[in-house]
């Protein structure tokens, strides 16, 4: 149910607007005066902010001000009589998404509200996707435009309001960290704390203690009170990393926590509430973990309320690039080489090896890169040439295969051509798949629609 921020002076019309809000099925929040507006913004994300323009010591104004400072995606309507619509134009112009005149229609203002929600879903969306948006919110970019890695964006943005536990999937180096920061960031939780911890990397005996804390005297050297991950996270958000790594013993102390919401510290006998959102990440096949006992089957299903499997890199498509060309210029402002760019061989051997270690390995290839050189990377530079040359070997099983010829010429070139060759033979399988239906190429390439067009023109297969 979409939150609504109803901020109106007058009680009786405040009254009647809850209950008309609350028929549409949306939740309201009033608030009577400008500074219960404030105490409200400052407690919890809004889909909506609906406000008086007119407000007793205040005004609307500031109340979108105070909306938008604290969530640039918030749409905000205002009320106003028929005396004050000039100053509702001058709102607009502030960033009011609309405004109504009163007495209000609520036919019309259902509308209103139901277009300007989708618009911020909208704009939610794209907001793990977009760097200006990443910067303001406080979160890493997630880059791509795969189809894999847009639906899995978009299943972010639908649990993050929630308070659902959320298991991410996917191998080493995908991004599963970076996906759960978004989703504290894009939840009412934002403004609390969130904690994180690799499961993986506590020693079996120490791991109790760091998610549940211990009281002073529990074992040798606990000389004083020490607060747990859980105790820390409370109000806010804590990330279980390498979640199938945490001991049997552990799993069952853990599964009480996500099913009574209380801890209980080491060497305590009195438990208390905690109040925190789980998001864990796991490598493995937690199910099949289960299956052998290797993993509490009743946690498994615990933690799998709302699962998001994160694709790998090599499954991405032209992701690749695009993900490498970001690292890139992020290293060049960072070392000062303006000169540094791929060669042309250097984005086949990019596209061609296999990034077993995902957007980490690649990171890191990139950074190894930008220190050693000054201007063009090539694929040795790298330390991928030798993936160009096992594309080469895979182009004979396609549909067309390098010439006598392909080994004429530098490296680079010899590189290039490869990739090229190995390019049209799965761009055009891939067209004879799908009946040469575009569209649907495309997205089983996981290349856009223009990409895709550019490339069948460059390869004369249209």
């Amino acid at each position: 149910m979409e939150t609504i921020l109803l901020v109106e002076d007058k009680a009786e019309l405040r009254e009647m607007l809850v209950h008309a809000l609350t028929r549409m099925q949306f939740l309201p929040v009033p608030a009577a005066n400008l500074d219960e507006a404030l105490l409200q913004l400052h407690k919890q994300r809004f889909s909506a902010v609906l406000t008086d323009l007119k407000l007793p010591a205040g005004s609307g104004l500031d109340v979108l001000k105070a909306a938008l400072d604290d969530d640039p995606t918030v749409p905000v309507v205002i009320m106003t009589a028929y005396g004050t619509i000039p100053q509702a134009v001058s709102a607009m112009r502030e960033g009011a998404y609309d405004f109504i005149q009163k007495p209000i229609d609520l036919d019309h203002l259902e509308q209103i509200l139901t277009r300007v929600i989708e618009r911020q879903q909208v704009l939610r969306e794209n907001i793990v996707l977009k760097e200006e948006y990443a910067r303001s919110f406080g979160f890493p970019r997630i880059l791509g435009e795969h189809p894999t890695i847009q639906a899995a964006a978009r299943e972010m943005q639908r649990i993050a309001a929630t308070d659902s536990t959320v298991l991410l999937l996917g191998e080493s180096g995908t991004g599963k960290e970076l996906f759960a920061r978004a989703i504290h960031q894009l939840s009412p939780r934002a403004s609390k704390t969130m904690v994180a911890i690799n499961c993986a990397a506590i020693p079996e005996t120490l791991i109790e203690n760091e998610l549940f804390g211990h009281e002073r005297g529990a074992f040798t050297g606990a000389d004083s009170r020490r607060p747990g991950k859980f105790e820390l996270a409370h109000g806010g958000t804590i990330f279980l990393d390498e979640i199938g790594e945490l001991p049997l013993a552990a799993q069952s102390k853990l599964l009480r926590v996500l099913e009574e919401k209380v801890v209980e510290r080491l060497g305590g006998t009195v438990p208390f509430r905690t109040d925190v959102r789980v998001i864990a990440a796991t490598n493995r096949d937690l199910q099949a973990a289960a299956a052998t006992n290797e993993f509490r089957s009743d946690l498994f299903y615990r933690l799998n309320v709302f699962p998001i499997r994160i694709p790998a890199l090599r499954d991405r498509g032209d992701d690749i690039v695009l993900i490498a060309e970001h690292f890139l210029d992020r290293f060049r402002r960072e070392r000062k080489k303006p000169r540094l760019k791929f060669a042309s061989d250097a984005i086949s051997a990019l596209r061609c090896h296999s990034w077993p270690g995902n957007v980490r390995e690649l990171q890191n290839v990139i950074e190894r890169a930008s220190i050693l050189n000054d201007g063009e990377l090539h694929a040795a530079d790298l330390g991928l040439a030798a993936n160009v040359r096992a594309a080469s070997a895979s182009a004979s099983t396609g549909t067309s295969t390098p010439n006598s010829e392909s080994l004429d010429g530098s490296l680079q070139e010899v590189s290039a051509r490869a990739v090229e060759s190995v390019e049209r033979a799965k761009i055009e399988a891939t067209l004879r798949e799908c009946k040469w239906n575009k569209t649907v190429a495309a997205e089983r390439l996981g290349v856009s629609y223009k990409t895709l067009l550019n490339k069948i023109h460059a390869y004369g297969l249209d």
